[in-house]
């Protein structure tokens, strides 16, 4: 048997349910930024990784190589923050460099508490020869998106984690 306030609500249940199952889902993909942005950036990820297999980086790898050769002795927070990554994400990525001696680690003369982080002579050896992988992925995605597109992107793209 059911109680009044069972039977009451059962009807008001069924209209939650019936305006549920008439949202249309399709619109919101179209309108979720983190989901495209999310999506382009495993694709561009996924193109630039597959130019810079035959160097054994991941794009993630030369990136933080590359910006170790601009700013040699960075923290891990420095670097993290510039990446916009967590440091155990940047930790995971700069582990196998470190083990294949391409990136080392010395106390930071201001905090010696802290590591500051820097190329060896075979990283940067290793990052100018992946610049030519990386500037194949470079051209494949302009060519595909555009020049002047991918410019604008990189752009506003930059702009948006600015601080």
């Amino acid at each position: 048997m059911h109680s009044d306030n069972e039977i009451e609500t059962e009807p008001e249940a069924e209209a939650n349910s019936a305006a549920e199952t008439d949202f249309d889902f399709s619109q919101l993909l179209v309108e979720d930024d983190c989901f495209a942005i999310r999506q382009a950036a495993r694709f561009a990820s996924q193109l630039y990784d597959r130019h810079l297999a035959r160097t054994g980086l991941k794009i993630t790898q030369f990136s933080v190589m590359w910006r170790l050769a601009m700013k040699p002795g960075m923290t891990i927070k420095e670097l993290a923050d510039w990446m916009v990554m967590e440091r155990t994400t940047l930790v995971r990525a700069i582990q196998p460099l470190q083990r294949d001696g391409l990136i080392v680690s010395d106390a930071s003369p201001r905090d010696r508490r802290a590591l500051v982080f820097s190329l060896t002579p075979a990283g940067l050896g290793k990052v100018h020869s992946a610049r030519s992988s990386w500037h194949r992925a470079q051209r494949e995605f302009e060519e595909r998106f555009g020049e002047e597109r991918a410019t604008f992107l990189r752009r506003e793209l930059l702009a948006l984690t600015k601080k």
